[in-house]
């Protein structure tokens, strides 16, 4: 009996574990996203280079939007230093948002969307960060918001991360406000 003890607390951590990623799987995983429509614009959030740059200049092609903003708080990423020095038959900013975080993204789109009045914007970020996303620049700004995912492929040991991760800055965001 002895030799077991540790046998409970293991199967309670298992139990705890599986809930979570269960009660979380529609918000991290399988998030709301929205078919692309004509916009104002297309925001793509700053992260991992998973696609979504180049989802965001394709929807700018084929006509979504006249503009791409592109959030830029990293110096020195080549791939964004290459697009927003690129000649493209549509508008690209590029804005290194104050703070370094999705609020400061949202402060951005709020800014550029009240001077432009803008009315719907494209806003591109991966899977485990929609949900969040869209929590944080609802707060900032009160255009219709339409998220899109580039859907990249993501290891166990990522979506493990994005878990706590995205929860953490959750609650964070739910002190905040934009």
């Amino acid at each position: 009996m002895r030799r077991h003890r540790w046998a409970w607390p293991l199967l309670g951590a298992v139990f705890v574990v599986a809930v979570a990623v269960g009660a979380l799987w529609p918000v991290y995983v399988r998030p709301h996203t929205d078919a692309p429509a004509p916009a104002d614009a297309i925001l793509v959030l700053g992260g991992a280079h998973d696609g979504r740059e180049q989802l965001g200049l394709r929807l700018a092609r084929a006509g979504y939007a006249p503009r791409v903003l592109f959030s830029d708080p990293y110096a020195g990423s080549a791939l964004v230093n290459r697009i927003c020095h690129g000649g493209y038959s549509f508008e690209v900013t590029c804005f290194d948002p104050s703070p370094h975080t999705t609020r400061g993204e949202g402060r951005e789109l709020a800014r550029f969307a009240r001077a432009n009045r803008w009315r719907r914007v494209i806003v591109i970020t991966f899977t485990p960060h929609i949900s969040r996303a869209r929590y944080i620049l609802e707060k900032c700004w009160d255009g219709q918001l339409l998220f899109v995912d580039p859907e990249p492929h993501l290891s166990i040991l990522r979506w493990g991360y994005d878990y706590v991760y995205q929860s953490a800055g959750y609650v964070k965001a739910f002190f905040e406000d934009c």
